[in-house]
């Protein structure tokens, strides 16, 4: 587990000067894309008191990292762990997943979201099985590597279990993953049904 390295303001500065930003939102940058293809990404703890305190989300999308890899899921590289300046603010300097978003590759021509069903069924089989729970679980952070093989990015918000995920959690996991198809306004060009009978019913 990396151990965390304080940042301060000329460093961060320096770090991200040739860099792209690729998400903000009203509290700042979030995630920068550096001039070597590496990433920054920002945490900020949203309250006072919170676990986040004791655990910062950076070290849980770090330990998150590792426990993926031990368990043969493909999944970002961290390389440094940082506090910031600011105590609210900690980041994870990291090596990107190779690959394509299923989100990206459902949006290009010649594509469908039939082409990776029987894939991405098996994934939440593997995930479930291997008592991984993930539950913000969408096309968009599920990477296609170019060795065929599906892992995941964004992996702050997930937990482990030592047993296979319940039914009841495997619905709540799919009824996410419904939400988020109709907000992106795939839903309708998208084999939901198919994807739901053949991993609660498969």
């Amino acid at each position: 587990m990396l151990q965390r390295s304080h940042l301060n303001n000329a460093e961060l500065n320096a770090l991200v000067a040739k860099a792209t930003l690729i998400e903000s939102d009203s509290y700042g940058p979030k995630v920068y894309r550096l001039d070597n293809g590496e990433y920054l990404k920002l945490f900020r703890r949203k309250r006072l008191l919170s676990s986040a305190l004791l655990v910062p989300y950076s070290v849980r999308f770090c330990r998150n990292a590792a426990q993926l890899q031990s368990l043969d899921i493909p999944t970002i590289e961290p390389l440094a762990l940082y506090q910031l300046a600011d105590s609210a603010w900690t980041a994870v300097h990291y090596r990107a997943l190779a690959g394509h978003t299923l989100k990206d590759l459902s949006k290009q021509a010649g594509h469908s979201s039939f082409d990776f069903l029987p894939e991405l069924i098996a994934f939440f089989h593997t995930l479930h099985d291997k008592g991984i729970y993930f539950r913000s679980l969408h096309l968009g952070n599920i990477v296609l590597t170019p060795e065929q093989r599906l892992g995941l990015i964004d992996i702050a918000d997930l937990s482990f279990q030592r047993r296979p995920i319940s039914k009841s959690k495997t619905r709540r996991n799919l009824a996410h993953f419904k939400r988020y198809l109709k907000h992106e306004g795939l839903l309708e060009h998208f084999p939901y049904q198919a994807l739901y009978d053949g991993v609660v019913n498969g």
